[in-house]
């Protein structure tokens, strides 16, 4: 398969189109973003911060394309609608939905795992997704059709101790997936990438020796750019072909 003009690398333009980025002001989700606005798309870049969707939305537009800055806590249902008609209203559209937003914090022990902590956690990995795929899913469905990448982690497929809630949001995502590309068949892609570690602000905070040494066969933690080709590609008529699919982008954890 070529683009009109022959050439594979058209496959990966998505000049035109509008690609909703959750979590998209740092780490894996920033750097989705720009590698949308340089294959010519238009972005609606969302966090709970305003100011870094902002300072983000300030560099889409020195590439030449236009940028909507929300800001939105996708673990809470209304905020999630409030984001969905944000987007619409401004551009008319979304053809690429990136369910990026995520939070994996380490709790003591399963036992002592706070309603609280596990409530924030499913909502934000798991209840945002759901919500955001049904509403966009079903406009994508009822129009020009379009692609959900859901990003999930090596979490859902390698779970560790004092990881439940945030392995079992991962899993249950994943299964998402699944449900949401037969449901929406066949003119909407829904798609899994399996993020393994990548060296973004959350690293920081790992122990030196996570850093240096991991169970992959690269032998390290990814940088935060190299999730950006799985994701043009998913995104783009690349992928016409894929939908229901999970593809693992974590060096080859063992």
């Amino acid at each position: 398969m070529t683009s009109a003009d022959g050439q594979p690398a058209g496959l990966f333009d998505l000049t035109g189109k509008v690609v909703l980025v959750t979590g998209g002001s740092r780490g894996l989700g920033r750097e989705m973003v720009l590698a949308f606005a340089r294959a010519g798309a238009d972005v609606v870049i969302a966090s709970r911060k305003l100011d870094s969707c902002e300072q983000l939305a300030t560099q889409v537009e020195a590439l030449g394309r236009k940028a909507l800055p929300v800001a939105a806590h996708v673990g809470r249902w209304e905020e999630c609608d409030s984001l969905v008609d944000r987007a619409y209203s401004h551009f008319g559209r979304v053809d690429v939905l990136v369910n990026n937003a995520g939070m994996s914090p380490l709790a003591p022990s399963s036992a002592q795992t706070s309603e609280e902590l596990f409530d924030k956690v499913v909502g934000v990995n798991f209840k945002g997704p759901f919500r955001l795929s049904s509403l966009i899913g079903q406009r994508m469905h009822d129009g020009d059709g379009g692609s959900i990448i859901n990003i999930s982690s090596s979490g859902a497929l390698f779970p560790s101790p004092r990881f439940g809630p945030y392995a079992g949001a991962k899993a249950a995502l994943n299964a998402l997936t699944t449900v949401l590309a037969l449901e929406f068949a066949p003119n909407v892609r829904v798609n899994t990438i399996s993020a393994g570690p990548f060296l973004t602000d959350i690293s920081k905070h790992w122990p030196d020796e996570s850093k240096r040494t991991w169970k992959n066969a690269a032998g390290r933690a990814g940088n935060p750019e190299e999730i950006a080709t799985t994701a043009l590609y998913l995104a783009s008529p690349a992928s016409s072909y894929t939908t229901g699919s999970l593809i693992r982008v974590d060096g080859g954890l063992h």
